[in-house]
């Protein structure tokens, strides 16, 4: 799979965002010089626009096909906090539903051939009082956006942004193939970190991630085909990395799993789930392969999460973790939740099988495993084979399974048996 993956090529030429406007001094707007270079690089059939060291403040950066982002060492981009620099709206995603929205602070759309590299820092800037804060107000609102999936409302007839509190994702190549992102460093994104979606040939490669803020996932493929996550860093406020593939109602309209992702070489300190699929899992996913990976916080809530539930639907199928170093993990290794959100009020019972764990250490975890399916919908295979465990301080959940296998599986120094 991994020699499937394609990584994007460009041109040797560079287009310094300083030949364009930009002025590195913090607080001009350079958002049209970015501009400027992405279009002139574009033009000239690709490259690479410089941001060279300093500091830019900038609104939203748009990418076109054939360009490579490249942020020096000792560059910094500082992304506006005023909403009104986000507009026009733009097609978006908020928790796996389609609508038009706050542009990404770096967007592209149907483009082919994009990149950010190079080993700059990203700055969304967000903080409690600018983005997080809009968190409440937009639950709230959420009811509005499900409904008008729900009643069948045409995307583009989805209008949102001002008067409402949907934060801006960072980075969200939408509906684009062969994605690199490389090298660089994202801190104190609105929202979740990376969001491809509908994209095909993606790596993710050496990024940090690093945010405390509410719903501050480090990367989200969503219904992507062809997704590598390698030697990353990821410490945030939610989930670590969550594989998802659209939510409810239109995610069944859309319909697209999230398929062949390979994710290894990557450690995972404070977020809800080390490696995480759902809850947006409507479409499916199948063909999850992560290797060589460390965990280590207490404050990192489950090492390898599955959330879902009946209103959700949707399939998770053929998923393999291997050689795991956890340190301590604040919750279970394992969890499966077919009672997330909404819970079991659906009419759509979700399907996860073959879900596989293998050569897993670890420290300290609250549980080793805590699973519960539903009586009528149990959860289907789950493998674990030599897991050691080495201290535990609460009780094993493995409810409405219909194949629990434990192989070489240790808590304490003593064996465990299925």
């Amino acid at each position: 799979m991994l020699a499937t993956v394609r990584r994007p090529r460009f041109p040797a030429r560079w287009f310094p965002v300083t030949e364009f406007g930009a002025i590195d001094d913090g607080r001009t707007d350079c958002t049209a010089a970015f501009r400027r270079a992405i279009e002139a690089c574009h033009r000239a059939g690709g490259g690479h626009v410089l941001v060279p060291r300093g500091v830019y403040a900038t609104g939203p950066i748009h990418l076109l096909s054939n360009v490579d982002l490249h942020l020096e060492q000792g560059s910094r981009i500082l992304f506006s906090t005023d909403p009104n620099a986000y507009l026009p709206l733009v097609r978006t995603r908020w928790q796996g539903i389609e609508f038009m929205n706050y542009s990404p602070l770096i967007y592209a759309y149907d483009q082919r051939n994009i990149a950010i590299t190079g080993t700059g820092e990203l700055d969304g800037q967000a903080d409690a009082t600018h983005w997080w804060d809009w968190k409440a107000p937009s639950d709230q609102e959420f009811a509005q956006l499900e409904a008008q999936a729900n009643a069948g409302v045409p995307v583009p007839q989805r209008v949102f942004g001002p008067g409402f509190h949907f934060r801006p994702l960072f980075v969200q190549p939408y509906r684009c193939d062969t994605v690199l992102i490389e090298g660089v460093t994202f801190r104190n994104s609105p929202a979740w970190h990376l969001n491809p979606v509908l994209c095909g040939n993606v790596v993710v490669d050496g990024v940090t991630v690093d945010s405390a803020g509410p719903n501050t996932d480090g990367c989200d493929p969503e219904s992507c085909d062809g997704v590598v996550v390698t030697g990353c860093s990821f410490n945030t406020g939610d989930d670590c990395i969550a594989i998802k593939a659209g939510r409810n109602t239109d995610g069944r309209r859309v319909n697209v799993p999230c398929q062949n992702l390979v994710i290894q070489r990557s450690s995972f300190a404070n977020g809800h789930g080390g490696v995480t699929i759902g809850s947006e899992m409507t479409g499916g996913v199948r063909n999850v392969y992560a290797r060589d990976l460390t965990m280590n916080s207490p404050n990192l809530q489950s090492g390898h999460r599955i959330k879902t539930n009946s209103v959700r639907g949707g399939f998770v199928e053929n998923v393999h973790l291997g050689r795991i170093a956890a340190g301590t993990i604040g919750g279970p290794m394992l969890l499966i939740d077919y009672s997330y959100g909404e819970g079991d009020t659906g009419k759509y019972p979700p399907t996860v099988t073959d879900i596989n764990l293998a050569d897993w250490t670890v420290q300290a975890c609250e549980q080793g495993w805590q699973m519960a399916g539903y009586q009528e919908n149990p959860i289907g295979s789950v493998t674990l084979t030599d897991v050691a465990i080495a201290s535990m301080s609460g009780t094993n959940v493995a409810q409405y399974i219909a194949d629990l296998q434990l192989n070489g599986v240790t808590i304490g120094g003593q064996p465990v048996s299925g």
